[in-house]
């Protein structure tokens, strides 16, 4: 069986601020901010949250099967995902724009300052979900904001049931949007933050958004994540990591082994286990897409 994974292919570029960006930023200032920030260590990775979340599958021998754009720049990033194993038929190319492309600056309390150009990601929504009878799994990660609204109706459409992961493309949506994704979800993965921004814009609680699907993750970093399930809220420990390098991608090995489990036919508990032990492991390396694990 396949899982589907909707979502942005895209280069990275990492730079590491030494202090920390809160030194450096006045609060008082901040309508007139102009700061400069000195970044001796700067390397470029495969990234994207469809790269990075199909590079998790086939950590754990999954079928990943990419729905995304590369740009006029991206034959590496093609033969870099045949080479791991990737389907990567349903991968479309540009040829009038780059590959997505993501500026990520981390300090040294691995707090992140993000530019991000989408580039081909914005033409995701004319490559459609297949008609595939092995794809039994989805995952709506964040890319173009057309994509991913035409992909979620479009795997409700065709019955395949699918987490909804909105991520940094939650800002994009309305209230009424998100709670459309939500209807059409079958699971929904969130971050903190992320999770007090779609009770906002929805204006339910997370008990209330929780009784719509049968399952919401609200990942903690560190301190693991939380379930809700039947009304019921459990939490998952989360693990230490033996080395905290990169946080980047992090969310994105979590959601890999969330995947993985589901396919398998897991309790959301165990899968979150699992999630929490990939995220440890991925925080030890550099970039989304370095890292080795097996279940």
């Amino acid at each position: 069986m396949s899982i589907l994974v909707c979502g942005s292919l895209a280069f990275d570029t990492i730079m590491t601020f030494e202090g920390r960006f809160a030194e450096q930023i006045l609060p008082s200032q901040l309508h007139i901010l102009n700061v400069s920030f000195l970044v001796p260590g700067l390397r470029r990775e495969y990234g994207g949250c469809a790269g990075n979340i199909a590079y998790g599958l086939r950590q754990l021998g999954a079928q990943a099967v990419p729905l995304a754009m590369l740009g006029n720049d991206g034959q590496d990033y093609l033969a870099r995902l045949k080479a791991l194993g990737v389907d990567t038929q349903h991968v479309g190319s540009s040829t009038d724009c780059y590959t997505a492309q993501a500026m990520i600056m981390t300090d040294r309390d691995n707090n992140q300052i993000t530019a991000f150009h989408p580039g081909a990601m914005s033409q995701a929504h004319d490559n459609p979900v297949p008609a595939r009878a092995d794809i039994t799994l989805g995952i709506i990660s964040p890319d173009g904001r057309e994509a991913m609204l035409s992909h979620a109706r479009q795997l409700h459409a065709a019955g395949v049931p699918f987490v909804f992961d909105p991520g940094q493309g939650l800002p994009m949506f309305n209230g009424e949007e998100l709670l459309q994704f939500v209807e059409l979800a079958t699971w929904v993965a969130v971050n903190d933050y992320e999770a007090r921004m779609l009770s906002d814009r929805t204006g339910l609680s997370l008990e209330s958004l929780a009784e719509r699907v049968q399952g919401l993750i609200v990942t903690l970093g560190a301190q693991g994540c939380e379930i809700w399930e039947a009304g019921q809220k459990t939490t998952v420990p989360g693990l230490s990591a033996t080395d905290v390098v990169d946080p980047t991608g992090c969310g994105d090995a979590f959601r890999a082994a969330l995947l993985h489990g589901l396919e398998q036919g897991w309790a959301l508990q165990r899968c979150a286990e699992l999630g929490n032990r990939m995220g440890a492991a991925k925080i030890a390396s550099r970039g989304g897409q370095n890292y080795l694990f097996s279940v």
